[in-house]
């Protein structure tokens, strides 16, 4: 029987795009032939994530899971939404989400690790998903956030199944007051991230260049007044002051009621629970966000394979 090489099944899966240990079998079922190998992989349905690699894949789904103290949020992409329905999909990235919290949001630690009832790795698994579910398909992005003291508290928005939908949010929510009541206050600023997309917690996390940028903008228009200068240096604050209340978490207004700041909850949250309760991270993933989508006439894609 001839060997099977690393070089072998490394060879096959470039030429292939299926997985390591899809790779092995093949070349193992044909006797370490690769053109064999290769066409026993195309029987399987398992040689066409490489033709699929280029395709541009935005849709999808956000998977988000807790456990303890620490939250995990992955994006996992698909070229059209409809995989979002595939329960192997789903599964997918639910599982991922797991692994991303047990491995601390280290992506090459997820990727290298083996994928449940599978003798794959996540990123082999991947590749074989790409193959069988017939769609370019990407781990995008995963991310963590933890507390010390508090809860770890989350949102899914345009949920499909579990907490896997088209935005996710985890706030992180120091304190030492009520869980419970911890929880459900976490669960509305959660809420409210999803809906205002913040850029930063309080002022002082704003990227200097954001605010750079901001401040020049803002200092062009207001000399285009023609008002003295200690008067547009009075208008640049004034509109820096209402940019701030737009992207910063605590100087916005709550969505739940419109009228107090995310900061003036916090400070009443802390009067009832008799002790302090502050945001100390936050992270939201918006599917396919700042992903270039090609335009497509659904409509004349459907005609067309009607036709065909």
């Amino acid at each position: 029987m001839t060997m099977i090489t690393a070089g072998l099944v490394k060879e096959l899966r470039k030429r292939t795009g299926a997985g390591m240990m899809d790779c092995k079998k093949a070349l193992v079922e044909t006797n370490g032939v690769l053109d064999a190998a290769l066409d026993w992989l195309r029987k399987q349905g398992l040689a066409a994530a490489g033709e699929k690699s280029g395709r541009i894949a935005a849709e999808g789904l956000i998977g988000v899971t807790i456990g303890g103290n620490m939250g995990a949020l992955v994006e996992v992409n698909s070229e059209t939404d409809f995989v979002a329905l595939n329960a192997q999909f789903q599964d997918f990235v639910a599982t991922v989400a797991g692994l991303t919290l047990a491995n601390e949001g280290d992506r090459d630690a997820v990727l290298a690790s083996g994928y449940p009832g599978t003798d794959r790795t996540v990123e082999e698994q991947l590749s074989h998903n790409i193959a069988t579910i017939g769609e370019n398909m990407n781990i995008r992005r995963l991310g963590t956030v933890a507390v010390d003291d508090g809860v770890i508290a989350s949102y899914t928005h345009n949920a499909v199944a579990g907490d896997l939908g088209k935005i996710g949010v985890l706030v992180a929510l120091s304190g030492k007051g009520n869980p419970t009541a911890l929880e459900a206050l976490g669960k509305q600023i959660a809420m409210h991230v999803a809906a205002t997309n913040p850029a930063a917690i309080s002022v002082d996390d704003l990227d200097p260049e954001l605010v750079e940028r901001e401040r020049q903008v803002l200092t062009d228009q207001a000399r285009q007044s023609g008002k003295p200068e200690e008067i547009i240096s009075k208008m640049i604050e004034g509109r820096l002051g209402k940019f701030y209340r737009e992207v910063v978490l605590l100087k916005q207004a709550f969505v739940i009621d419109g009228e107090r700041t995310i900061e003036k909850v916090l400070s009443e949250a802390a009067e009832e629970l008799g002790s302090p309760v502050s945001i100390t991270a936050i992270l939201r993933f918006g599917l396919g966000e700042g992903i270039e989508k090609n335009e497509t006439n659904f409509a004349a894609e459907v005609a067309a394979a009607v036709a065909s």
